[in-house]
């Protein structure tokens, strides 16, 4: 392998076939069959291993007469992570850039900067700014005289700006928040599944809750404020989709309702997870960068264990840098486990 690392050609293989974007900038796969090169993670189906070939960087792949993949694009990866971190900085200084500044700001198209972006952080621009600014009400919650002073100071022109975002992100409104989420009522059920028994719990919002080996006694340690209610036809069906979606993780399961209990940055955090196709990988080093702070993967990390719905806000997509297991909450054999039932076999 002509890399300057210590890589072997084993572990950058098993890195694509991962399509693990932790690797993407430490090497590119070169495809002899099609005279290509590509990013680790890139989304094209996986070449026979006979035909790859792995390079340091792309001067070295054009060097042996192979040019960039046009999908992927491997040569741009600093740059798009660059101009990621610079349209984060850019919506941290206060304003409001538009698509159209933040694609100057960072040189590229705004339709491309787009694709970038969310392909970085799982949200579009708009959507990643919203964040920000529910971020910084739920930060003034705590010292505001009332939640509209909260919703002001955060920057928002008018608190029914804030509360339609917050529909969509946060799952309970300002005041719930502000008052522990007491009033709120979950139905749940424990149900047997092929990775042991599984407790699901829901709103009238969706599904809030979902874990391994727990009961009753963990959800309301979980929501202590809430009234819990053991079964309900009306919750069936859901609960009936969110064991289709255990048994099989690696099937798009986005149209399962989720009502989400965490801060903005958690919620940045989970959504970026439900970001990582099946199948693939992320490292808490690499979620933290493209969520604009590269030093936050202690914070990330955090924020992924708080997560209350397994599977779908797939924490298990996250690993070690080296492509190791670590942590995981309901133990590393469930895991392992989805991991493979998500894989290509």
């Amino acid at each position: 392998m002509e890399q300057q690392n210590t890589l072997s050609d084993n572990q950058a293989w098993a890195a694509v076939e991962r399509r693990d974007r932790n690797f993407d900038g430490r090497f590119v796969t070169g495809v002899l069959s099609t005279g290509i090169y590509c990013r680790p993670s890139c989304a094209a189906r996986h070449p026979a291993r006979k035909n790859v070939r792995f390079f340091a960087n792309g001067a070295e792949a054009r060097a042996a007469g192979l040019r960039a993949c046009k999908r992927c694009m491997p040569d741009d990866v600093a740059r798009d992570e660059a101009a990621v971190l610079a349209a984060i900085d850019a919506m941290r200084s206060g304003d409001k850039p538009t698509l159209d500044e933040l694609a100057t700001i960072t040189g590229y198209s705004p339709s491309h900067f787009q694709r970038v972006f969310k392909r970085a952080t799982g949200l579009s621009p708009a959507a990643y700014a919203r964040a920000l600014r529910a971020e910084r009400v739920k930060d003034a919650l705590g010292a505001a005289d009332s939640v509209t002073d909260a919703i002001y100071e955060a920057g928002f022109e008018a608190p029914s700006r804030f509360y339609e975002g917050a529909k969509h992100t946060m799952g309970m409104t300002a005041s719930d928040w502000k008052n522990g989420g007491e009033g709120r009522t979950i139905h749940y059920t424990v149900v047997h599944t092929t990775l042991g028994g599984m407790l699901i719990a829901a709103t009238e919002i969706g599904v809030c809750c979902l874990s391994f080996n727990e009961g009753e006694e963990e959800l309301r340690a979980r929501f202590p404020k809430a009234e819990l209610l053991e079964g309900s036809d009306a919750f069936r069906s859901l609960f009936e989709q969110v064991v289709a979606a255990v048994e099989r993780p690696e099937l798009d399961h986005s149209h399962i309702p989720l009502d989400v209990k965490g801060t903005a940055f958690q919620q940045r955090c989970w959504q970026a997870l439900r970001a990582i196709p099946a199948g693939e990988t992320r490292s808490y080093g690499e979620q933290a960068a493209m969520l604009g702070n590269p030093k936050a993967s202690r914070a990330v990390g955090s924020a992924n264990g708080a997560n209350n719905i397994a599977v779908l806000i797939p924490c298990h997509r996250v690993v070690q840098a080296d492509g190791s297991l670590g942590g995981y909450a309901y133990g590393p054999d469930i895991k392992r486990e989805l991991l493979k039932r998500e894989t290509p076999q």
